[in-house]
């Protein structure tokens, strides 16, 4: 699992700010963004509180192809499929004056990542999406299903599950040791 970097007080004024980035911002990155915030609505942490009131859960595109335009139907009803609520989603492209702004940026496949970089995103806050999932083994990135049916995007939803369940654990695990402190 990589290293998260995590302000030294982050349980104060202002959550910590995570954003998903994938291509067009219509697709991987808001499903990514609904499922880390359903699962970090159903995480209570060692004060009771849900792992939600700590975080602000975004997403982009590096293009500005979709933007403005909501989600995409399959990868909203692939979300639906799985129990997850529809998400009003607008879609938005990731500039470089954002870079500060995020103390985790996401990234859901090696080239998001490599554009991240170009823009001059700080590489120890930046990270591959799958890195969270042991089980992913050497697959690093999330294909776009964006071509495909809608057995793709179920196939893209499993993936970025089970990479967000082993990112919200190590967010939950980080604040949870700040009470124990």
């Amino acid at each position: 699992m990589p290293r998260l970097v995590v302000p030294p007080d982050p349980i104060g004024d202002r959550p910590y700010r995570i954003v998903f980035v994938c291509t067009g911002n219509i697709c991987r990155s808001p499903m990514a963004e609904v499922i880390t915030r359903a699962l970090a609505g159903s995480t209570a942490l060692g004060d009771g509180s849900p792992l939600t009131d700590h975080l602000d859960v975004r997403s982009a595109g590096t293009g500005p192809w979709h933007e403005g335009e909501p989600m995409d139907e399959r990868a909203s009803d692939a979300l639906v499929r799985a129990g997850y609520a529809r998400h009003r989603h607008v879609a938005h492209q990731f500039s470089s004056s954002e870079l500060g702004r995020f103390d985790l940026m996401v990234a859901l496949d090696r080239r998001h990542q490599q554009t991240l970089r170009g823009l001059g995103a700080d590489p120890q806050r930046l990270v591959l999406l799958r890195a969270f999932d042991a089980a992913s083994g050497a697959a690093a990135d999330v294909p776009d299903p964006y071509y495909g049916d809608g057995g793709a995007f179920d196939e893209c939803r499993e993936m970025i599950a089970a990479a967000c369940t082993g990112l919200v654990t190590s967010l939950a695990a980080h604040w949870d040791s700040l009470w124990a402190a």
